[in-house]
């Protein structure tokens, strides 16, 4: 066997995580390829929610998630995703896991990207709200420039974590060409 590459490991903490009944949260709903991997988890019971601040995103998601008859377990959000607190009620049933995709919509315009300032935003408001056990898997696309500001940003945050309320995880190869992403996942302890 070998090792496991970026994306799948992504999946597979979110898939430890979410289980039928859980709510979950895309981040960066971007094309709504991991809000369709998350309505499959949460199952008939549970909830998805995804942000993303292009509407092109926010249609694209809609419509993977229409054409799978997930409709009624998934809620689209057309904002930021540093406004999750204010749209997800944890007193409902607590965030067992989230995920966020950050750089650039694939194929869109790449001067539009995620930002250190949001991203951390949104990780304080999950890590508040979330159950305890929950997870944050956090995808760093940093071969562009804003991408490169944002993976410090994001990590001198992760890294000043009192590791009492948080664990967080550090994945990815370190031997390849052409800035390879990696993940950051972040459970939270207390």
């Amino acid at each position: 066997m070998g090792l496991m590459r970026v994306l799948p490991f992504a999946k597979q903490l979110l898939s430890d995580h979410v289980q039928p009944g859980s709510v979950a949260v895309d981040m960066t709903a971007g094309n709504g390829h991991d809000t369709l991997f998350l309505a499959e988890q949460v199952g008939e019971s549970g909830h998805v929610y995804a942000f993303d601040i292009q509407k092109e995103a926010v249609e694209a998601t809609r419509t993977r998630i229409e054409e799978a008859s997930f409709s009624d377990r998934v809620t689209v959000i057309h904002d930021s995703h540093d406004t999750v607190k204010a749209v997800v009620d944890p007193d409902a049933r607590p965030i067992t896991a989230a995920v966020f995709n950050l750089g650039y919509l694939p194929g869109s315009d790449k001067s539009v990207t995620t930002n250190g300032n949001t991203t951390i935003a949104a990780l304080e408001q999950l890590l508040d709200v979330m159950a305890t056990g929950g997870v944050i898997v956090v995808v760093i696309y940093h071969g562009h420039e804003s991408g490169k500001v944002e993976r410090d940003e994001v990590l001198a945050y992760v890294e000043s974590l009192d590791q009492k309320k948080a664990g967080v995880l550090r994945y990815g190869f370190i031997n390849q060409i052409n800035h390879p992403p990696f993940i950051v996942a972040i459970e939270k302890r207390a």
